[in-house]
């Protein structure tokens, strides 16, 4: 990566900070008192770890090519470094002796503390059948913070533009994402009294790779989409403030019940 690339990198970074920051200090974290609050987070972020896995696809969808037949594409090292990325959540160790997205770790977080999958596997059913994530969404009677998250994420998507769609996974999830696990890593051990060693594991799980492997991973793929061009760098910073808001409105709407 070059000089100028970590400059528009670090330029980013402290435009969205002070947005970074209200995330982290936000209340929704002491709200977690009891094994019984956690269920009601759980129920509600499930659906962010399920958009995860939609962006990062979309991604993998703009870097590589996932049609047959196969072409090759131009940027050997975006596809790399995608793929790594894709390795790591698509099919992770799932600390059993077998492998899982971190999707359906979750689910399985979700029932080893009694949370109720079913509003969320309802959903998928829905989606797995071609029913379009709105009306979806409509069915399930998803809370509106729920929903307008959602739909933030897919309108990222839907740009089909790699700049767009990178940063907002970059600077709206893997930069972010540690932060945010190691507070709630710090209140279910202050709270849950051993009741959420699932959630835990999942929690350690994205600490680990999205600290010290997929962040940095996933700015390399950013400063090699966006390259010198000034007008992807600054679709890619206000990208990334949309994304920041809509986890902001998220977190409002679980501490409001919105």
């Amino acid at each position: 990566m070059t000089d100028s690339m970590e400059t528009r990198l670090a330029k980013i970074e402290q435009a969205i900070q002070p947005r970074r920051d209200a995330l982290l200090s936000h209340p929704v974290y002491e709200q977690l008192t009891d094994v019984d609050e956690l269920r009601k987070f759980m129920q509600r972020h499930v659906f962010a770890v399920w958009d995860f896995m939609s962006l990062l696809k979309a991604l993998q969808r703009e870097a590589t090519c996932v049609h047959v037949p196969w072409t090759p594409r131009a940027d050997g090292a975006s596809c790399r470094l995608i793929n790594e990325i894709v390795l790591g959540e698509e099919c992770d160790e799932d600390g059993r002796g077998g492998y899982c997205s971190h999707f359906e770790l979750y689910l399985d977080a979700m029932r080893d503390v009694g949370a109720n999958v079913e509003p969320v596997e309802s959903f998928i059913h829905m989606v797995a059948d071609g029913i379009d994530v709105v009306s979806a969404g409509l069915h399930a009677a998803l809370p509106p913070s729920v929903d307008q998250f959602l739909m933030q994420t897919f309108a990222l998507i839907d740009s089909r533009n790699p700049a767009v769609i990178a940063a907002g996974f970059t600077f709206g999830r893997e930069d972010l994402l540690p932060g945010v696990f190691q507070k709630l890593v710090e209140r279910i051990n202050l709270e849950s009294h051993g009741k959420a060693n699932r959630f835990l594991y999942y929690l350690h799980r994205h600490i680990e790779l999205d600290g010290d492997q997929h962040g940095p991973l996933s700015r390399r793929l950013l400063a090699q989409i966006c390259g010198d061009d000034d007008a992807k760098w600054n679709a890619a910073q206000h990208a990334a403030e949309m994304a920041l808001d809509a986890r902001m409105e998220l977190w409002n709407g679980m501490v409001s019940g919105h």
